[in-house]
């Protein structure tokens, strides 16, 4: 085994790990942890933008934009939080192209802005062009610009390290044990500081957005440490992926004047958000979408409606949307300037996760007691910034803000906290069980397990969810928790052993979806992007709390605490 020793230790390359890591480089040594390539990370895969209230070209507000943040969360999202995150974008978005990231450009030479969901001016009163983009390659833009500045610095990588286990323990993080792909060597990282920047966890759901190594993985380890797991019953499904694929066609593109169409040609929309339709809050476009296909009319009867560019001019779309019109073009082999694009809402974004300060610092109860020396950011953790359902465009902030703000936190606190010693009886617990999964002899298949889990969890746990259906989910768990401990590995080698990953990654996606079964099932009210038809109305009077969920004697206990409000009070969410 190979033993490092950093001052602070960060587990992800995408931008919150990248902009933690920039801002800990000023206090000492830095290793960042990739499971991928450092440019492969699912941050590139953002398309539409980033949201600040620059006013390039409408007036505009970090006021509005916080307002519209809390709406949009539905009140759920913790109000102080909101109020940092939209008073820093625009510091935010100046120093990223002062960085070098490429944003598009109205002729006056100032960063374009376009419109997105939920996204208006004068506290709901019209949409607003307040979305910052570089095409519809926005993330892929930044992380380059970022990653370009951590090389520059000196920040170390890790490139294709698999992380095992964050160790915590007497009441500190002590560092984090990985497996290097490569070889499949064991290394120790010893830190002061160790940030949690991994991402989310789409990969629960048969169709989902996110990329393969989207697994939540570190929620998974911290979670089986003790640490809770914070409103996990809500996970946002983007209203446009792909027909079959779940490839996400970016919000940006009704942004630029697309329009969902049903099977009569309708601009549905028009009924559920009649002030601005086809940009309403992601939540309320995605039951939307399933409400024409379940009364029947979806196209040609199909579970799916139209997404509509066709009188958008080709000029903007090839400017603006290029990926899009690719993606239409390989994968369904049709022009999007043409013909309209087959959609269905897909699973995107994880508004639950590991719960944090505004600062990064993990929070080990409900009553706001920290973790030494574990932070964490970006999309696997829980600020909450986004409540019950996130803005479009708030991802990328809610990333490059906190994530810098974490590591600002670290240069703080590094000289009192101690350097990480890991024991070598959890060094052993690991051997034993990466030797146990490599010598199991069961019948079952890894995926085949995963294949099921991701289809009992759409079918039971997706954009509509009851009682009736979670409690069958649960039971399907317990089947599928048996099934697992009955896995068999034929690859026995240590090197580029993607079946062994696979394994681990599997148990790590059972955990989540137990978390989240059992969360949504508690939470007796319909509130963002968790639904429950069988309690439709939002419920202030019971439900204006956050969910914490911890492993306690194998079993999952959970706690509540208040959402923090500061400035607006719970209203209707009209649009």
């Amino acid at each position: 085994m190979y033993v490092h020793n950093y001052d602070t230790v960060i587990i992800g390359s995408g931008l919150a790990g990248l902009c933690a890591a920039l801002e800990a480089k000023n206090a000492g040594t830095v290793a960042v942890l990739a499971k991928l390539y450092p440019t492969r990370c699912h941050s590139t895969a953002a398309q539409g933008g980033i949201a600040a209230a620059l006013g390039n070209e409408e007036p505009d507000s970090p006021e509005w934009h916080f307002y519209d943040t809390v709406k949009g969360s539905d009140f759920l999202g913790d109000q102080d939080a909101i109020e940092v995150m939209c008073e820093d974008a625009i510091r935010t978005v100046v120093e990223l192209e002062h960085m070098g990231v490429p944003f598009s450009r109205i002729p006056e030479g100032k960063i374009a802005q376009r419109r997105f969901g939920g996204h208006t001016r004068e506290f709901g009163a019209a949409p607003v062009r307040r979305a910052c983009y570089s095409a519809d390659r926005t993330g892929h833009a930044i992380v380059f610009a970022l990653y370009e500045q951590c090389m520059l610095k000196g920040v170390e990588f890790f490139s294709e390290f698999h992380v095992l286990d964050i160790v915590v323990e007497e009441g500190r993080c002590q560092g984090v044990l990985a497996m290097e792909i490569k070889t499949g060597k064991l290394h120790a990282f010893q830190a002061k500081a160790t940030l949690v920047a991994s991402g989310g966890y789409g990969r629960v759901f048969k169709t989902t957005s996110n990329a393969l190594a989207s697994t939540g993985d570190c929620l998974g380890m911290l979670f089986n440490r003790g640490v809770p797991l914070q409103d996990m019953e809500f996970f946002q499904f983007h209203p446009t992926g792909i027909y079959g694929l779940g490839i996400l066609i970016t919000e940006g593109a009704r942004g630029e004047g697309g329009v969902l169409r049903n099977s009569r040609g309708e601009r549905f929309m028009e009924r559920y958000a009649p002030t601005i339709k086809d940009l309403a809050p992601r939540d309320m476009v995605s039951r939307a979408i399933l409400t024409e296909i379940k009364e029947g009319r979806g196209i040609d009867g199909k579970d799916y409606v139209y997404l509509d560019l066709t009188h958008v001019p080709r000029k903007n779309i090839e400017e603006r949307l290029p990926e899009i019109s690719s993606f239409c073009k390989i994968y369904l082999g049709i022009d999007p300037a043409e013909e309209p694009i087959p959609v269905l809402p897909t699973a995107h974004y994880a508004m639950g996760g590991i719960p944090t300060d505004v600062d990064g610092r993990v929070l080990r109860d409900e009553k706001g007691e920290t973790i030494e020396g574990l932070y964490a950011a970006g999309e696997c953790a829980c600020v909450s910034v986004h409540g019950a359902n996130r803005l479009g465009c708030n991802s990328l902030l809610d990333t490059v803000v906190f994530g810098r703000r974490a590591g600002r936190a670290i240069n703080k606190e590094l000289k009192g906290l101690r350097q990480g010693n890991i024991k070598k009886e959890i060094v052993n617990q690991v051997f034993e069980e990466i030797d146990r999964l490599l010598n199991s002899k069961g019948k079952e298949k890894i995926g085949k397990i995963r294949k099921q889990l991701q289809q009992k969890m759409m079918e039971h746990c997706s954009v509509f969810r009851t009682e009736e259906h979670l409690r069958m989910l649960l039971n399907e768990l317990k089947n599928i928790k048996e099934r697992y401990r009955d896995i068999g590995l034929k690859d026995t080698s240590r090197a580029f052993n993607t079946e062994l990953l696979e394994a681990i990654e599997l148990g790590h996606l059972i955990t989540i979806s137990e978390v989240i079964a059992e969360s949504a099932l508690r939470r007796t009210e319909s509130r963002g992007a968790h639904y429950r038809e069988d309690f439709p109305k939002r419920d202030d009077e019971n439900w204006l709390k956050h969910t914490l969920a911890f492993k306690k004697n194998g079993s999952i206990e959970f706690a509540y605490k208040p959402v923090r409000i500061t400035k607006f009070q719970p209203e209707e969410r009209k649009y």
